[in-house]
């Protein structure tokens, strides 16, 4: 699911919130492309460029008049032997975030439309970015998702797909760390949320930061068939389920008089499948009033919750797991008894997205410690190394568990230099390792731990020093290459004569 964002010259972009030089949300805000830290003097808020946070890919800026700065540049993919071009984000394992991607074409490749691509979270699929539409509208895109890092980074990911004829491209990069409470009524060790609408009854503008601490983009939602009202008192919203931001309740949808209120939100289909649904009322009435707003909630003709007693307290109503498909029909059904009729502040859709597995984390901190090793690892060595299992890294086997763990490594002849890291010894699983024809130098780790190893190549390259001792404990080797080297001292003894072990 993916959310339409006009350009700044059409002024209606929910970028237009305004804060002090000095407010931030907690997180990061990520200009994609930018050579220099950037504040958007519309709102405020300052981006830094994305280097160090992802290598691979190219800068490039955009020739249009009056962008936004995180519109105005972006950075772009041409390699199409990668399998996935990451940004990987440090992170505190078990928080929760809100990943935001923003792109905007440009036609920075010469081109008339945007290229279809693919973006993944960790080791999970998000969703196929098409701009295509929003592009010829004038408009940007953004996509949003809610997940729990299940380590100490978070890794945000495009790949080519299928529909892919050109660079994928990214514009901003934004992730902001929530409150532990909030959305805690879903199981994000097996979810994420993927936004689907998040709105603002009655209101004229987009709620966002400051208004909004964790810079969620609450959009302006109005039906004609419907009045509008405003509140008549404050509020304080931070015991609120979810917390959402205190303008959210300022105004609200209701009708002239007590009859049923439907609304058609969101205005667009939703494919069948299950959702977390908050929806958020308040009685914008004198708190002195004594007349009840009670009314029931119906989601398209299903009770989604009886006789809701709506005061100027504010009270929000969820569903963590909650089937919709096609259109969505909200009902508002005043009590038989109730003079007053009902409205509706806000509302936030997310869909729930299984998540697909990731790889062991003693394999990934491996992993990455052999990736900083070498000088020069293939540009798709970030993000989760075995999932999808479609965008692996480049040379990665891994074997088929919920869990996958790294069995074979075949890097030969990649032009790789650096090291071999001692971590290798790490990768429990792994059956083969195969590095042959490269430029590695350094010693040859222990690998007294890697005890399902089976082949060892390790020809060609500029390893010096002796040959490890613990590679005589392995009792599944059955091949080992170390042919042009510049390594020194003999063959251990227990390697020698060894029966059905190949050694050159």
């Amino acid at each position: 699911m993916y959310v339409s964002i006009f350009l700044p010259w059409l002024l209606t972009i929910p970028f237009l919130v305004h804060s002090s030089p000095d407010q931030q949300p907690k997180g990061l805000l990520i200009n994609c492309g930018s050579d220099v830290k950037q504040t958007v003097k519309e709102t405020g808020l300052t981006y830094i460029p994305d280097d160090g946070f992802t290598f691979s890919g190219n800068k490039t800026s955009l020739d249009a008049k009056n962008l936004l700065p995180i519109l105005s540049t972006l950075r772009y993919f041409p390699d199409k032997v990668a399998r996935k071009y990451c940004y990987t984000f440090q992170a505190i394992k078990g928080s929760k975030y809100l990943v935001r991607t923003i792109y905007y074409y440009g036609g920075f490749d010469g081109g008339k439309e945007p290229p279809v691509f693919d973006q993944i979270v960790g080791g999970t699929k998000w969703s196929v970015v098409n701009t295509t539409e929003d592009y010829a509208n004038g408009l940007s895109s953004y996509y949003e998702i809610i997940l729990v890092a299940h380590i100490k980074t978070l890794s945000v990911c495009i790949a080519r797909n299928n529909q892919t004829v050109s660079s994928p491209f990214i514009s901003a990069i934004e992730v902001i760390s929530l409150d532990d409470s909030m959305y805690n009524s879903t199981d994000l060790g097996a979810y994420a949320l993927v936004t689907v609408a998040r709105s603002s009854f009655g209101n004229e503008d987009t709620i966002s930061f400051p208004e909004d601490p964790y810079y969620r983009l609450w959009q302006p939602f109005k039906d004609d068939s419907t009045d509008v009202v405003s509140s008549q008192s404050s509020i304080t919203t931070s015991e609120f389920w979810n917390k959402p931001p205190a303008k959210a309740f300022a105004t609200a949808i209701t009708m002239s008089t007590t009859k049923k209120l439907d609304v058609q939100w969101p205005p667009g289909l939703l494919p069948s499948t299950r959702y977390h649904v908050s929806l958020y009322f308040r009685d914008d009435r004198n708190s002195k009033t004594n007349t009840w707003r009670v009314f029931s909630i119906l989601v398209n003709g299903k009770t989604f919750y009886s006789n809701l007693n709506v005061t100027t307290d504010g009270v929000t109503v969820y569903a963590p797991n909650w089937p919709l498909s096609g259109k969505t029909l909200i009902s508002l059904i005043p009590d038989t008894k109730s003079s007053i009729a009902p409205l509706i502040n806000a509302g936030e859709i997310y869909q729930l997205m299984p998540l697909g597995g990731r790889t062991l984390p003693q394999d990934v901190m491996a992993m990455e410690e052999l990736a900083r090793g070498f000088d020069n690892p293939p540009l798709d060595w970030s993000g989760d190394p075995c999932l999808p299992r479609e965008n692996s890294w480049t040379g990665v086997s891994c074997s088929q568990e919920k869990m996958p763990r790294i069995i074979a490594l075949q890097l030969t002849n990649l032009g790789l230099t650096g090291i071999l890291a001692p971590t290798v010894n790490n990768l429990t699983a792994l059956h083969h390792l195969w590095l042959g024809d490269n430029q590695i130098s350094g010693s040859i780790p222990e690998m007294n731990s890697v005890d399902q190893l089976e082949t060892l190549h390790l020809e060609s390259n500029n390893f010096t020093g002796p040959i490890p001792k613990s590679l005589a404990t392995l009792q599944y080797l059955r091949e080992i290459f170390l042919q042009h080297n510049k390594l020194d001292g003999p063959i251990p003894q227990e390697l020698q004569g060894r029966k059905g072990l190949h050694i050159l």
